[in-house]
């Protein structure tokens, strides 16, 4: 069976470069094209030392070159829209990591990737303890009326909250039917100090060198809270759930939101 073969956006950063370097590791995937906006030359080394790949600032021109089956994104909400709308046209699926994707963007996805038949994953979370902690958060919240998130990240965070952060209050509110209860304030003595409400979780963005991503799921109820953490410490956690969509998003047509979709959960 052939590999299927993929194109790298945003090659250059921290999670760039890892894709790069677990597609070239696997033998079912072949690194065929990288893509970010800083000019390297026509090449850019795999990080594995293997070989290298073609190298361009022109998704279109390099699309047309490599002809691939799969592009993997991890750049901005901004750039990833418009890689979306070019690769779609190339009949290109794609996996999408890039987080601050509003409702709208979505939907404009979904429906592009309909109507030129191919399939596009997005997830907020790639790492599988992530999808975990949103799953036990979701049960967890038919028991509890009072919820607040508060997320971790590096100090390079382009967005807050986190898209995982918002993934999770939404997905609890849905599991459990209704919002949370919120807890009101009667002085705010800095207006914003009680955090970001969304469906009645309570989000926190916390923003610091020597942190990577973080998140704590706080639930109270009557004398007892209950807190559902997990902890990333290196970006290579996020490497088994790409591969995952990267060789999943082939068989799919249309939009898939979340991992958990992928697993089965």
């Amino acid at each position: 069976m052939e590999p299927i073969t993929v194109v790298v956006h945003g090659a250059l950063g921290r999670m760039g470069r890892e894709v790069l370097n677990a597609v070239a590791k696997d033998p079912q995937l072949k690194p065929v094209g990288a893509v970010d906006k800083h000019p390297e030359g026509s090449t850019v080394a795999l990080p594995d030392g293997s070989g290298s790949v073609p190298y361009s600032t022109n998704l279109e021109a390099l699309l047309s070159n490599s002809r691939p089956m799969v592009l993997v994104d991890f750049t901005v909400a901004e750039a990833t829209m418009q890689a979306v709308h070019t690769s779609v046209k190339h009949k290109v699926n794609v996996v999408i990591g890039t987080s601050g994707l509003s409702q709208k963007d979505l939907d404009e996805i979904d429906r592009l990737s309909k109507q030129n038949g191919v399939g596009v994953v997005v997830a907020p979370n790639f790492a599988l303890g992530a999808v975990l902690m949103i799953h036990m958060a979701k049960i967890a919240s038919k028991f509890f009326d009072y919820a607040e998130i508060v997320e971790m990240h590096h100090e390079k965070k382009v967005d807050a909250p986190s898209g995982t952060a918002i993934a999770t209050a939404k997905g609890m509110a849905e599991a459990r039917g209704k919002p949370f209860t919120v807890t009101l304030t009667l002085k705010e003595t800095i207006p914003g100090s009680r955090g970001i409400n969304v469906e009645g979780v309570v989000l926190h963005s916390v923003r610091s060198p020597g942190l990577v991503a973080h998140q704590e799921v706080i639930l109270g109820g009557l004398g007892q809270t209950l807190t559902i953490r997990h902890d990333i410490i290196s970006r290579e956690c996020f490497i088994p759930g790409v591969l995952t969509a990267i060789k999943e998003v082939m068989n799919r047509r249309g939009l898939v939101y979340g991992l958990e979709k992928l697993l089965g959960i």
